[in-house]
């Protein structure tokens, strides 16, 4: 059933000259038909790159706003409307601008698991792979870093020259990987490298032998001469890893590593969305443009 349900989907895409992009915490068998793969604002800008008249986007709400933002040409679908972020509710534009009016002139630097709104009110974006550049390159000595505390504080203590205001904010999935099931997985694979996201809790990055985006967890466990690994990011990453690295082991830091909203999307939602062409997601223009404006600073600032 799934591999003719995997046809039609294929079929579709053609037909519709679309592409199929697949966060890394999706479902296995999304990633498997995926034409790309990666972390969220990754795809965006690989889908916008292509060709394609439509993008559908296997990821949660603010990531098909990411692509909308970045390719305003294209049809951007969102097989499961309902599939939104924790985190990126945790705050809105309105509750961002009275802090920054009790911050005049603070820059605010806002990671991109976040609303289009709430980007286009600051001053530059952020992934989790380059957040630490992106606040080693402005001026200013203190910074408004919305909405992920934990990315937060972990770029602070690699920058302490500056000064961090946060919004409590945090990822309730990295957020529920404890100590005790991180020491109780390491004293089960004493051998194994563990390698957590800093979107984890100060507590939890402190014990990783590597700290790094979901990006960097692929090219960290492939060229590491290791082969057991702790992982703390949700399961959906174990897919790739595995499939990359079939001569290592990879483990799951705590078993509540697992995203709903991450896991709402099937292949029949998939087939669904294509048959439909929908549900599609937009941003209003005034937005995106400023949005845009926040990306564009931080895409700007030269890669090593």
């Amino acid at each position: 059933m799934s591999e003719n349900i995997k046809l039609e989907i294929r079929s579709l895409l053609k037909k519709h000259n679309a592409v199929l992009l697949a966060h890394n915490y999706m479902r296995d068998e999304v990633q498997e038909i995926a034409d790309i793969t990666g972390d969220s604002l990754a795809l965006s800008i690989e889908a916008s790159k292509t060709d394609a008249d439509v993008i559908v986007f296997c990821g949660v709400h603010f990531m098909a706003e990411s692509a909308a933002i970045l390719s305003p040409e294209k049809k951007v679908l969102l097989p499961r409307l309902d599939a939104g972020c924790p985190m990126a509710d945790m705050v809105t534009a309105a509750e961002l601008e009275l802090l920054k009016a009790k911050h005049p002139g603070v820059p605010v630097v806002t990671y991109v698991n976040s609303s289009a709104e709430v980007k286009a009110h600051s001053d530059i974006c952020c992934t989790s792979a380059n957040a630490l550049k992106v606040a080693q390159s402005l001026k200013e000595n203190e910074l408004i870093f919305v909405p992920d505390r934990n990315l937060g504080r972990w770029i602070e203590n690699a920058v302490p020259d500056k000064k961090f205001i946060f919004w409590e904010g945090f990822c309730p999935t990295h957020e529920r990987m404890t100590v005790e099931s991180v020491m109780q997985k390491k004293s089960e694979q004493p051998d194994a490298l563990f390698v957590c996201h800093p979107e984890s809790a100060p507590e939890v990055s402190a014990l990783a032998d590597y700290v790094c985006s979901t990006s960097g967890m692929y090219d960290y466990c492939r060229n590491s001469p290791a082969s057991k690994f702790i992982i703390g990011t949700e399961a959906g990453i174990l897919y790739k890893l595995r499939l990359e690295n079939p001569g290592k082991e990879f483990f799951l830091a705590s078993s509540a590593l697992f995203c709903p909203n991450m896991k709402l999307t099937s292949l029949e939602d998939i087939l669904l969305s294509l048959e439909t062409l929908a549900p599609v997601v937009t941003v209003p223009e005034d937005i995106r443009l400023k949005a845009k404006a926040a990306l564009d600073k931080m895409l700007a600032i030269p890669r090593d």
